[in-house]
């Protein structure tokens, strides 16, 4: 193991580029758990924010997602009253704000006010674990639609956001992070995790090329982002 002094924020800032996977023809939209339990700090313990703006980027990415005819997924977290439906996830802690209390028609279940979702086009979730493909329909929705890429947005960057990541490469998807677009309780984690997914799953792009990129999509629809 090669030691250092250096933070993770160092680390990855000085992370030299990686080959790019790069975007494919079709495009999917993912975006992890932003819920009220995870955007609102002011009100629960367990949120978090690391852009102020990631929001407002997810919106924007959604809209480009919509023009291209490409799907767009939200997922939250929320069970039943039992909380069994979490499973040995739900044994580490047991307090208000512990996971497999968020129920089901709670406010903590709910999405952030501030999101754009179109119920009548959109694709909700609800995801009982980590990874956004682990026993949902997911998997079938990508591959109805003939995507062979995933942006992933949402948090946290070290939990929900990574796991979805590693399935997303190890279905054999192109996986893209929007770098403002995702967000963890402390940045040690944050960026720990954001070098690890640049060095081995993702291309970790600003939200501004992950933009340019859908526009580029819209104007010539033919031709795939490298």
């Amino acid at each position: 193991m090669e030691l250092s002094t250096k933070t993770a924020r160092q680390l990855y800032k000085e992370l030299i580029p990686r080959k790019r996977f790069g975007f494919g023809n079709k495009v999917a939209l993912v975006n992890i758990d932003p819920q009220k339990a995870y955007t609102l700090p002011d009100e629960y313990p367990t949120a978090y924010e690391t852009d102020p703006h990631q929001l407002h980027h997810i919106n924007e990415l959604a809209s480009l997602c919509r023009a291209l005819g490409s799907p767009v997924v939200w997922t939250h977290v929320a069970y039943l009253p039992s909380g069994e439906d979490c499973g040995i996830w739900g044994t580490r802690s047991d307090t208000p704000d512990s996971l497999q209390n968020i129920k089901l028609g709670s406010r903590r279940a709910e999405f952030d006010d501030r999101l754009e979702i179109d119920p009548a086009r959109d694709v909700i979730i609800n995801k009982r674990m980590a990874s956004a493909f682990h026993e949902t329909n997911l998997p079938s929705l990508l591959i109805w639609h003939k995507v062979d890429t995933l942006i992933v947005t949402g948090g946290s960057t070290s939990g929900c956001v990574r796991a979805t990541v590693v399935d997303s490469l190890s279905h054999g998807y192109r996986t893209i992070v929007p770098e403002e677009c995702v967000a963890d309780r402390h940045e040690g984690p944050h960026f720990a995790n954001l070098y690890d997914m640049a060095v081995k799953y993702a291309d970790v792009l600003p939200v501004a090329e992950v933009r340019q990129a859908l526009q580029g999509m819209l104007q010539d629809p033919s031709q795939p982002t490298g």
